[in-house]
């Protein structure tokens, strides 16, 4: 476990002029101690680096024995000259004609057993997300006015969440439903929680099928996520009565998983998809922010309501070859990785009463070295799947070296061996563009400083925080939105999404670009795509 003091970082924050007491006049200031990620790739846990490398080896063993055949074939054949061997197979075939048959037989069923028990190719047709119409539009100076006129916040509930706000990454255009807060009554009731699940739902899946083509009636899987709002019928019900669906669809629901749930349900598409050849599949993810509004005085139940954002994505996926040529990405690997048995892990995001009986979101204090450590798990098993040889080669050599010499130089005293550090993967040789999902400032400022990214890229993550907020599930999913509005992505780009949240879990998403993604026209960014990026 890291140093308790290596975990908080400082700052000095300008508090402005003190209008009373005794330095009434002057300036004055305050120092903010925060938590923050732990240094989780200076210290590897070998046993992720070991389940990477045997992901690896199960993917790449037909791989490594074909080339070896084809060798071993070669040098057999290029030891004869044309003559020879069309007389060589010509005799074969005109003397032992039954054995050349078996071969042939026998070369055609191995060949045939082959390709039909290799995993199809799955393959993202295109994606929609969902932005509200400008009604649900807040600024963050309306939010707090808005919090204060509904009545259900004391004065030092609104300055905490004002404080929050600020130092956020926030932008002033994000989307709540107005009546959480405007209403002096419970608005978190089943009603409004099925109006806000049909409005961000529908409108996401009414533009996927337009830019798609694909009628409702042709999807055969469905899954849907939403952690908080979990109603009777299910959201994906919900979705099949309004489109009339087929009564043969695959249909799933998942809750409660948190903000890194639409890794998950791509992750379930998938093998739904691998056992039902030739279909499609729509993966919904959102979550419906009004249901699960706090409105007591828990500070640590406090935070969701200040990053929590209304949105939804909706994605199409296929496994038909014939998509091939209309698809804009294919499925490179999926990585998810959950350290639910930790009781601190499992407690760190989590849903109860507080004192006065009020429903929310408790945070603890611990999230960041907790989401750090489940990190550090997912990309060390992710290195070995996507780093170039170069990097594996580095990253391995120096972890050996600390596993092995690490233990005698502290022995014999030698302090040089013991503080030699792994050696750090360069992720930006194995990703052009990177999804990370937008928590917040303080978690995307502390990832880009572990992963020694740029502010490149870190943009998309930081702008679509800054535009629509936290939105969950489908944080990734704007982001992605964002790189083709700005026509970033190349034809074999790869692109690295990951998301984590309560459980606590940490998953990942590989996708590699089949084509160049122009500028779409429908975007989420189509009208403020112009103003960015922003500094903030």
């Amino acid at each position: 476990m890291a140093n308790e003091q290596d975990l908080l970082s400082t700052e000095i924050v300008n508090r402005g002029i003190e209008s009373s007491g005794p330095n009434a006049g002057s300036l004055t200031f305050s120092v903010r101690v925060r938590r923050r990620l732990p240094d989780f790739l200076q210290s590897v846990n070998l046993k992720y680096v070991k389940l990477g490398y045997h992901y690896l080896i199960n993917h790449a063993i037909c791989l490594a024995t074909v080339p070896l055949l084809v060798l071993v074939f070669s040098a057999e054949v290029g030891s004869l000259s044309r003559e020879e061997l069309w007389r060589k197979l010509w005799e074969d075939a005109r003397y032992d004609l039954a054995s050349v048959l078996s071969f042939l037989a026998v070369f055609v069923f191995t060949l045939s057993v082959y390709f039909m028990s290799r995993p199809r190719s799955i393959y993202l047709i295109d994606f929609s997300c969902f932005r509200p119409s400008d009604d649900f539009k807040v600024s963050k100076e309306e939010f707090v006015e808005l919090a204060r006129k509904s009545g259900k916040f004391d004065e030092g509930s609104l300055e905490f969440q004002k404080r929050i706000l600020h130092s956020s990454g926030i932008g002033d255009e994000t989307y709540i439903p107005k009546s959480v807060i405007a209403s002096a009554g419970n608005c978190a009731t089943m009603k409004e929680g099925r109006t806000e699940a049909s409005a961000v739902m529908f409108g996401a899946l009414d533009e996927l099928f337009e830019k798609t083509r694909i009628r409702p009636k042709d999807v055969g899987v469905l899954v849907v996520n939403c952690s908080i709002f979990n109603p009777t019928p299910s959201l994906s019900a919900m979705i099949i009565n309004h489109y009339k669906m087929r009564g043969n669809i695959l249909s799933y629901n998942l809750g409660g998983m948190g903000c890194s749930a639409g890794v998950i349900a791509i992750d379930l598409a998938r093998d739904m998809l691998q056992s039902n050849p030739s279909n499609y599949a729509v993966v919904v993810s959102t979550e419906v922010v009004g249901y699960n509004w706090y409105q007591g005085r828990d500070r640590s139940m406090l935070i969701p309501n200040c990053f929590f954002r209304m949105g939804c994505s909706a994605v199409l996926l296929s496994n038909r070859r014939r998509d091939y040529y209309r698809a804009k990405y294919r499925l490179e690997h999926i990585v998810r990785t959950h350290k639910g048995a930790d009781d601190r892990s499992f407690r760190c995001v989590y849903q109860e009463e507080d004192e006065q009986g009020f429903k929310g979101l408790k945070v603890s204090k611990d999230l960041m070295e907790i989401g750090g450590e489940a990190l550090k798990a997912n990309i060390t098993t992710l290195g070995p799947l996507v780093l170039p040889f170069s990097e594996q080669l580095l990253f391995f050599a120096t972890l050996v070296w600390r596993q092995f010499f690490s233990s005698s130089s502290s022995s014999s005293g030698g302090g040089v061996l013991n503080a030699k550090k792994p050696y750090i993967p360069d992720y930006k040789q194995a990703f052009e563009h990177f999804c990370v999902h937008a928590a917040s400032k303080d978690v995307l400022n502390e990832l880009q400083r572990n992963l020694e990214l740029s502010e490149s890229n870190m943009e998309a993550s930081r702008m679509t925080l800054h535009r629509f907020g936290n939105t969950s599930s489908s944080s990734i999913w704007y982001q992605l939105a964002y790189l083709e509005a700005k026509d970033r992505v190349k034809s074999g780009d790869r692109i690295w999404q990951l998301a984590f949240g309560s459980g606590f879990k940490c998953n990942s998403l590989v996708w590699r670009s089949m084509r160049r993604n122009r500028k779409p026209t429908r975007t989420p960014w189509l009208d403020s795509i112009d103003r960015y990026p922003v500094q903030f």
